[in-house]
């Protein structure tokens, strides 16, 4: 059967009792912050001509992006939600700045699982007028964001700890990146670093959700408790419960002491199955402590 950009999903065979799902962006590498400060909220000034309101920009799809409980989210869902803060500010509202509202791009991320560019494009070629007009400008932000991160985001080393982490774990249990970012920036982030002989799958956004990355790779094929997914954002919590996987917590702004921790402590826990019930709860009310819902300007 011909799964497209799924396959190397499909393909995946496991070979140990135990597996690892582990997110790159803020996770793996520090990257979060390089990439949504000098990449997107760049771009979206730029390409939606939003340069009046450059500081609330930053500012929102900041909150948004990295310090709430949407932190991780998908570019496209990002960009709405920037959109739909922005327009509710009072500083804006008093400005008279036409924040675009995206309703074409907002249908299209309520149906579509691969939140992707070739999703997008595909979707722009098969349509005319209105629609189009504002598929392509999305599009061109996009790809002005990869674009940036290709010529900004790179000497960028993994958090320490993440080296160690990954060795520790061959020959113990299946590891694969589940990822919402872009496939070509996540094999080119992992090789640079060498770090990818370490996993089985990196999977991006093409690939689409980080539930159906975990879904097809873990379905029926481990025992409970035997599958952890690592992540520093809500959205890799609940793509973890969401299979029934336990999960590691990587926390904002604590990483390093976070993988430190997983080495010292909760990687052996996990092995020796000490991990699920009271270990893990502390851990995940202490991250979900970190990343409120309501904004500061609210």
């Amino acid at each position: 059967m011909e799964h497209g950009a799924q396959q190397a999903l499909y393909d995946f065979e496991s070979q140990h009792d135990f597996f690892v799902g582990i997110d790159s962006d803020g996770c793996v590498f520090n990257s979060m912050e390089v990439k949504h400060n000098d990449c997107f909220s760049v771009n979206l000034v730029k390409h939606f001509g939003l340069a009046s309101i450059s500081r609330q920009v930053h500012q929102v799809w900041d909150f948004v992006n990295l310090y709430s409980t949407t932190r991780g989210t998908n570019r496209f869902k990002a960009i709405l939600l920037t959109c739909d803060f922005l327009r509710e500010m009072p500083l804006v509202k008093n400005m008279g700045v036409a924040v675009p509202e995206l309703p074409y791009l907002r249908e299209w991320s309520e149906t579509e699982t691969k939140l992707g560019n070739p999703a997008l494009q595909a979707v722009i070629d098969n349509t005319t007028g209105e629609r189009r007009d504002e598929l392509s400008q999305v599009m061109e932000w996009s790809l002005g964001v990869n674009e940036s991160v290709a010529e900004i985001v790179y000497n960028l080393p993994p958090f320490p700890g993440v080296r160690e982490t990954l060795q520790r774990l061959q020959g113990k249990a299946d590891v694969i990146v589940v990822s919402a970012t872009p496939d070509e920036a996540l094999k080119r982030e992992w090789a640079e670093h060498e770090i990818d002989p370490y996993v089985a799958v990196i999977a991006g956004q093409e690939m689409g959700t980080k539930t159906e990355h975990l879904t097809i790779t873990t379905k029926d094929r481990y025992a409970e408790n035997r599958v952890l997914m690592l992540g520093d954002s809500p959205g890799d919590l609940k793509a973890g419960r969401d299979v029934g996987a336990l999960f590691f917590p990587v926390n904002p702004g604590s990483e390093d002491a976070s993988w430190q921790l997983f080495l010292d402590e909760a990687m052996e826990k996990f092995f020796n199955g000490e991990y699920a019930g009271a270990y893990e709860s502390v851990l995940i009310d202490k991250f979900q402590e970190l990343l409120p819902a309501t904004p500061p300007w609210q």
